[in-house]
């Protein structure tokens, strides 16, 4: 059988994994609605490990790499979960202090991805933490459906004081200026808009696909830039509520929404990918950060 393509999937087969991926369905549920797309000599296997991130192949920046100082650290997290472990990462060769950017992942735990997104936002010129909100439990399990599983065990509300925290420490880092933003993913996405909302001091908040909050909008202070994908239903139908309280409240912000990506484009280990979107993306978000950290 001829290698799998993007274009060879149905929309129907990705907006199926969203669901699963976000606890709407059950595996078992989620298997049987995917075998009615296994037809014309695909099969639920091909079609399962085609949609499965793939974290051998696809990661960008290596552990090792040697531009980097890169290294697993603890922090206190009081009002969350207590120890938090996170992955500091910043330019080997950087000569001053650097504006700090705390990177959240997904609602799987710090898997190999978010990882390799943190260390891309080092090389950047930043210092970033990407923090471990399965710390508690255990950390990151090393697959994304037991890191699913995890995250479901712990209270939404306590990983956000995990990744304010976060912000904390990097902000007080001996190798930070002081200047610290967010950006974050799916859940991340979440929490990087709440952290505008609760941290007055953020310097600026990026969300990528992430739930919008409702209340309290008029205590942002931090400058927003928003990325989401025109195939996402499930986040997009709650932007216009929070872009109009936004500008009610007088809000600086940005939005863009990435014509036939789907949610997760930005995450290049699964084939929701969208490599123009999320290149474009990323671009915007370090230029973001650089003119508001700096």
């Amino acid at each position: 059988m001829k290698k799998l393509r993007k274009e060879d999937i149905k929309q129907e087969v990705f907006d199926l994994y969203d669901d699963y991926a976000h606890d709407r369905v059950s595996r078992r549920l989620f298997l049987d609605k995917l075998s009615t797309y296994a037809v014309g000599g695909l099969t639920v296997a091909s079609l399962l490990s085609f949609i499965s991130p793939d974290y051998v192949k696809k990661i960008q920046i290596t552990q090792d790499d040697s531009r980097l100082k890169s290294e697993f650290v603890n922090y206190n997290s009081d009002k969350g979960g207590g120890t938090i472990k996170g992955l500091l990462s910043r330019p080997i060769d950087a000569t001053t202090k650097l504006p700090g950017i705390v990177v959240v992942h997904e609602n799987r735990g710090l898997n190999p991805h978010i990882e390799d997104v943190g260390r891309r936002a080092a090389l950047a010129g930043f210092i970033s933490l990407a923090p471990d909100a399965l710390t508690p439990l255990g950390g990151y399990p090393g697959t994304d459906d037991e890191g699913r599983e995890l995250q479901r065990k712990r209270d939404r509300d306590e990983m956000l004081e995990d990744f304010i925290a976060a912000f904390e420490y990097l902000k007080n880092h001996p190798e930070c200026s002081g200047k610290v933003g967010v950006v974050g993913f799916c859940f991340g996405g979440w929490i990087a808009n709440m952290m505008a909302v609760r941290v007055s001091d953020l310097g600026a908040a990026v969300p990528f696909y992430g739930g919008q909050p409702t209340k309290n909008i008029g205590n942002i202070n931090a400058p927003i830039m928003l990325h989401f994908g025109a195939l996402d239903k499930r986040v997009n139908e709650g932007w216009p509520a929070y872009e109009k309280a936004l500008n009610e409240n007088g809000k600086k912000y940005e939005a863009f929404i990435y014509k036939n990506a789907n949610h997760g484009f930005h995450n290049d280990t699964t084939p929701r990918y969208d490599r123009e979107a999320a290149e474009l993306a990323w671009s915007r978000t370090i230029k973001f950060f650089e003119e508001n950290l700096n």
